[in-house]
C-alpha cells in the first residue's frame, strides 16, 4: 500500500463526502424531477428511497474503504480477489466518465457568475431578458469558450487534489461546505418572502396520488445523489480513521445530502410559483436548460434579484467543485495506490487525461455538427448526452448493484459487523442493514435497470 495517501480528520470526511453528494443533482435535478412527479408525494418516496437504498449502499462503500484502506481497484482485490476487481475498474471508469462532462456543465456555473455580475451592476434590460435563452445556446456552441471554462474548472480541482488529502481536499471542503450551506440558507430565508412561497411549500409538503413512476424516478434519483456506484464514498472511506463511526458518518453525510435538497426546491419552487400562472407554463419543459435560461430572467424580476442572482450561482459553482474533487479522486487514488504515484503527477496526468477526454463532450454542443449528432442514431443527442446517459444509466446502476451483492453476499458476516462496530459500539440495526443490502437494494437497482432496458432514462 502507497505510503503518500494521507487522511481526513474527524469532520474531514463527512464535510468531504456530503460535498461530493451535494452537487449539480441537488440544487439542478432535484427541484425539477420533484415538479415533474408531483412534490410532496415525490419528496415523501424519495426519503424513504434514501433510507431503505441509499443509506445502506453508502454504509458498504465507506466499510470496504475503511476496512482495505485503499482505492475501488486494489480494495476488491484485496476482500474479494482477481475476481472482483473489474468492480474496482468499473468506479475508475464511470468517476472518469461522469468527470469528463460534469466539468463542462461546472464551466458553465462559472460563466454565469461573471455573466450575473455584469448584469447586476451594468443593469438586467427587456433585451436581456428576452434574448437570454438564445444566449445560452450561443454560448453552448462556442467551442473555445466550452473549453475554457471546462479546463479552467478542471484546473481548480487538479490543484486542490495536488495539496493532498488533508491540505487540500479537507481544507477546501471545510471552507466550501459552510460558506454553500450559509448562501443556500439566506437563500431560503429570502424565499420566505417571495410572492410564491405559500405556493411551493403547500406543492412541495402536500402528499397526493403515487404512482409506480413516482416510485422509480425517486429510487433512482436517491441512488444518484449520494455519489453511489462510482467509488467515491469508497475512496473517501479509505481516508478515514479506525475511531471514526461509520453509521453516523454515513448517516450524516445522507442527511446533509437530503437537506440541502430539499433547501434548493424551497428556493427554487419560492421563484418559480411566483410567476403568475399564465406565465409558468414551459418553465420545467427542460431540465438541462432553465437553470440558465429560465431563472435569470426570474431572478431579476424578484426584489434583490440582483444581489441574490450572482450568489445563487456561485452557491451552484461551489456545489459543482466539491462533487469534482470526489470525482477525480477516485482515480488519483488508483495511480498513487496501485502504481504508486506521488500525488501530484497522479493529480496532473489524470485530470489532464480526463479533461481531454471531455473535449469531444465540450464541442458536442453545438460547435461541431459531427459530435453534436454523434448519439442520434440510438436516440441520444451527441457526444455530451451519450456520456451521460451511459454513465446515469449503466455504470452507476451496475456498479452499485455489484457493491450490494459483494458486501451483503461475499464479505464475511463477522468482519462486516466488526467493521461497523468499530469506533461506534454496538450496531443494533445490523441485521436492518445486512437485509438491506442483500435483498432490497439488488432488487431495487435492478428494477432502475429493467426500467433502462424498457427506454426510460435517468440521465
Amino acid at each position: 500500500m502507497a505510503t503518500n495517501r494521507g487522511t481526513f480528520g474527524r469532520m474531514g470526511f463527512v464535510l468531504a463526502a456530503a460535498g461530493s453528494a451535494v452537487g449539480l443533482g441537488n440544487i439542478w435535478k432535484f427541484p425539477y424531477i420533484t415538479y415533474e412527479n408531483g412534490g410532496g408525494s415525490f419528496v415523501l418516496i424519495y426519503l424513504a428511497a434514501v433510507a431503505l437504498i441509499g443509506a445502506p449502499i453508502m454504509f458498504s462503500e465507506v466499510l470496504i474503504g475503511r476496512h482495505t484502506q485503499l482505492s475501488p481497484v486494489g480494495a476488491f482485490k484485496k476482500l474479494g480477489g482477481n475476481a472482483w476487481k473489474p468492480v474496482g475498474w468499473l468506479s475508475i471508469v464511470g468517476g472518469s466518465v461522469i468527470l469528463s462532462y460534469y466539468a463542462v456543465i461546472a464551466g458553465w456555473t462559472v460563466y454565469y457568475v461573471g455573466q450575473c455580475l455584469s448584469w447586476s451592476f451594468g443593469g438586467f434590460t427587456a433585451e436581456d431578458a428576452e434574448g437570454v435563452g438564445a444566449s445560452f445556446t450561443t454560448f453552448l456552441a462556442n467551442g473555445p469558450l466550452q473549453i475554457g471554462f471546462a479546463a479552467l474548472f478542471m484546473g481548480a480541482t487538479i490543484g486542490i487534489l495536488m495539496m493532498g488529502v488533508r491540505t487540500g481536499i479537507e481544507r477546501v471542503t471545510k471552507l466550501l461546505m459552510p460558506i454553500l450551506s450559509g448562501l443556500l440558507l439566506l437563500l431560503v430565508v429570502n424565499s420566505i418572502w417571495s410572492p410564491g412561497f405559500g405556493e411551493a411549500m403547500r406543492f412541495l409538503f402536500h402528499v397526493g396520488p403515487i404512482s409506480a413512476g413516482n416510485v422509480l424516478e425517486a429510487v433512482g434519483h436517491a441512488f444518484f445523489t449520494l455519489s453511489l456506484g462510482m467509488g467515491a464514498m469508497l475512496t473517501y472511506g479509505s481516508y478515514i480513521g479506525r475511531e471514526q463511526s461509520i453509521p453516523r458518518s454515513a448517516a450524516a453525510v445522507c442527511i446533509l445530502d437530503t437537506v440541502m435538497g430539499m433547501s434548493a426546491c424551497v428556493v427554487m419552487f419560492s421563484i418559480i410559483f411566483s410567476v403568475p400562472a399564465a406565465e409558468r407554463a414551459g418553465t420545467f419543459a427542460k431540465s438541462s436548460t432553465i437553470l440558465f435560461t429560465t431563472l435569470p430572467r426570474i431572478f431579476y424580476d424578484l426584489p434583490l434579484g440582483a444581489l441574490l442572482a450572482p450568489l445563487f450561482y456561485l452557491l451552484v459553482a461551489m456545489a459543482a467543485l466539491t462533487s469534482t474533487i470526489s470525482l477525480l479522486e477516485v482515480v488519483v487514488s488508483y495511480f498513487i495506490d496501485v502504481r504508486g504515484w506521488q500525488r501530484k503527477k497522479a493529480a496532473l496526468v489524470a485530470g489532464g487525461a480526463i479533461f481531454l477526454l471531455g473535449v469531444p463532450a465540450a464541442l458536442s454542443l453545438g460547435a461541431s455538427p459531427t459530435l453534436s449528432s454523434f448519439g442520434s442514431s440510438f436516440g441520444r443527442g451527441g457526444v455530451f448526452d451519450t456520456l451521460d446517459y451511459l454513465a446515469s444509466n449503466w455504470l452507476l446502476p451496475i456498479g452499485g448493484l455489484l457493491i450490494a451483492v459483494f458486501t451483503g453476499w461475499v464479505l464475511d458476516r463477522k468482519m462486516t459487523l466488526a467493521e461497523l462496530e468499530h469506533g461506534h459500539g454496538p450496531f443494533p440495526l445490523f441485521g436492518v442493514w445486512r437485509f438491506l443490502v442483500r435483498f432490497v437494494c439488488p432488487i431495487a437497482i435492478l428494477w432502475i435497470t429493467w426500467a433502462v432496458i424498457g427506454g426510460r432514462s435517468f440521465a
